[in-house]
C-alpha cells in the first residue's frame, strides 16, 4: 500500500493539514517541524499522489506536442533532439511531456482539440508550421497556451521560435556557386510547409545577388523521404544537360541523392555536389559524408519550452518572436571546385 500523509502524521504527531503544508512548502510551519516531517516522510517511502494534486490546482503540470509521422516513419529525425531539448527543460520545471503523433492532414486538427476540450496539457507547441495554419488558428481563437516552433504567414501575433531557413539556404547557395556550381538543382519540402517558402527564397535571392538565373526546370518538390531524393535525382541526372550540383531541403532526401549518384555510375563531391539541411546523425553516415545546414535542434526545443513555461506562469515575454541562425558544416559531399564553369 502506498504510504498516505495520514500515514506520516500519525508517525510524527501532527495533523494531517500541518504535515501536507510542509510537504508543499508552506511558510506557516516551522522550518524545524518541516525538517522533521521530511525526515519520516523520506524515511516511509511517501510519494506524492500527482493526479490529486493536479486536480485541486486545476493543471495538469503537462506540456502537449504533436509530432508529424511520414508514411511508416516517426516524423523527422530532426525532432528527436528538439524533443530531448523540450523534454529537460520540462522536466527542470516540473512538467510532463505528451507526445501524440499523426500524419500531417485531415484529422490532425483533432488531436489538437482532444487535448484542449479534454484538458490534456495546460499548453501546446506546435512543430512544422504551415501557411495558414488551422491549428494556430483554433489555438489563438480558443485562447489556449502555446508557442509555435516557426512562423506562419497569419496576420494573427503569436510567440514563435523559428530558425533561419533564409540565411541557411543562402550560405548553402553561395558556397556552391563559390565552388563554380551555375546549374544547381533544387529538391524542395512540400510547399504546405513554411518553412519551405523561406528556405527557397534564400536560394533564389542568392542565385540574383550573383547574376545566376534561377531554372525552373532545376526545381523539384520532393516528400522529405530518402526514396524521393534518390527518385528525383535520377531524373535530374539522366537529363540531356543535367545539374551539377544538387540542393536539398533536408538530409533525408539529400542522402537519397548521394545514393542515386553512385548508382548511376557518378562519383558525389567530383561528377555531382549535394548538399543537405537539418545535420542530422545520418549526414556523418553518408559516403562521402554531407554538406548541410545545422539546425540548432536542441536548443531550439530547450528554449520554445522556456517560452511556453514562461508564459504558463504568468510571466511576459521579452522576446515572443525569435529567430535562430544556422550554420553551413562544409564535408566532403561538395568536393572540389566544379568542373562545369559559368
Amino acid at each position: 500500500m502506498p504510504v498516505t500523509l495520514k500515514d506520516i502524521a500519525q508517525k510524527v504527531g501532527y495533523s494531517v493539514t500541518t504535515v501536507s503544508r510542509a510537504l508543499t512548502g508552506y511558510d506557516d510551519v516551522a522550518e524545524s517541524t518541516r525538517q522533521i516531517i521530511l525526515k519520516v516522510a523520506d524515511e516511509l517511502d511517501y510519494h506524492p499522489n500527482i493526479t490529486a494534486r493536479r486536480l485541486r490546482k486545476q493543471s495538469t503540470d503537462t506540456i502537449g506536442i504533436v509530432v508529424p509521422t511520414y508514411r511508416t516513419r516517426f516524423g523527422d529525425p530532426f525532432f528527436s533532439d528538439f524533443l530531448a531539448g523540450v523534454g529537460n527543460k520540462a522536466v527542470e520545471h516540473g512538467f510532463d511531456l505528451l507526445v501524440s503523433t499523426h500524419p500531417p492532414g485531415a484529422g490532425e486538427l483533432d488531436v489538437y482539440k482532444r487535448m484542449v476540450m479534454e484538458q490534456r496539457v495546460d499548453g501546446m507547441i506546435v512543430i512544422t508550421t504551415r501557411p495558414q495554419d488551422e491549428r494556430i488558428i483554433y489555438l489563438i481563437e480558443q485562447g489556449f497556451p502555446f508557442v509555435a516552433f516557426g512562423r506562419s504567414d497569419l496576420e494573427m501575433d503569436f510567440a514563435y521560435l523559428d530558425v533561419d531557413g533564409e540565411a541557411g539556404m543562402r550560405q548553402a547557395t553561395q558556397h556552391l556557386i563559390d565552388l563554380g556550381h551555375r546549374r544547381i538543382a533544387y529538391i524542395s519540402a512540400p510547399f504546405d510547409l513554411m518553412y519551405a517558402h523561406h528556405r527557397l527564397q534564400g536560394h533564389k535571392e542568392t542565385l540574383s545577388d550573383n547574376d545566376v538565373p534561377f531554372d525552373e526546370s532545376l526545381m523539384v518538390i520532393g516528400d522529405l523521404m530518402e526514396r524521393s531524393g534518390s527518385a528525383l535525382a535520377r531524373e535530374l541526372l539522366t537529363r540531356n544537360k543535367r545539374p551539377s550540383a544538387i540542393m536539398a531541403c533536408n538530409d533525408w532526401m539529400a542522402s537519397g541523392v548521394i545514393g542515386a549518384v553512385r548508382e548511376l555510375g557518378m562519383t558525389v563531391g567530383r561528377d555531382v555536389a549535394v548538399v543537405g539541411f537539418d545535420d542530422v546523425p545520418l549526414a556523418r553516415l553518408t559516403h562521402p559524408q554531407l554538406t548541410t545546414v545545422r539546425q540548432p535542434a536542441y536548443d531550439a526545443g530547450w528554449r520554445v519550452c522556456e517560452m511556453l513555461i514562461s508564459s504558463l506562469q504568468g510571466d511576459a515575454l521579452e522576446e515572443p518572436h525569435l529567430i535562430l541562425q544556422p550554420q553551413l558544416i562544409v564535408r566532403e559531399s561538395c568536393g572540389a571546385p566544379a568542373s562545369q564553369k559559368k
